[in-house]
């Protein structure tokens, strides 16, 4: 029996705001939607992999999420460290930099916490 992840799934309040946020942060786009009766679910991804993320809006949830301590995250590598870090240092989006260990997170407009990690050669 074998397994692939294929999404993650974050629940978020403003749709639009965290499309435009993955776009202009990872570079990331709309794959497909699904709507429904009081939601809409936008699957993100690049080429670079078959990975996506999936952002769902619920209608009767117009407050923010609780997201607790935030001990988790979804890594992103890449191929231009420095020219991600310059980015998101514009975008005002970093939370946490380790140089020691060569990486830094990002928030989203709902507080996810996404690492960007240089590729290693």
């Amino acid at each position: 029996m074998k397994f692939r992840m294929v999404h993650e799934n974050y629940n978020v309040v403003d749709l639009d705001a965290s499309i435009r946020f993955y776009e202009k942060a990872l570079g990331l786009k709309e794959a497909r939607r699904k709507t429904g009766e009081g939601y809409i679910i936008v699957f993100m991804s690049n080429e670079e992999a078959d990975f996506e993320l999936e952002l769902t809006w619920l209608a009767d949830h117009p407050q923010k999420y609780d997201i607790g301590e935030e001990e988790f995250h979804l890594a992103f590598k890449t191929d231009d460290y420095e020219a991600a870090h310059a980015l998101h240092e514009e975008m005002g989006c970093i939370v946490f930099e380790n140089p020691k260990m060569g990486i830094y997170f990002i928030t989203d407009p709902d507080g996810y916490w996404l690492e960007i990690i240089p590729e290693r050669r």
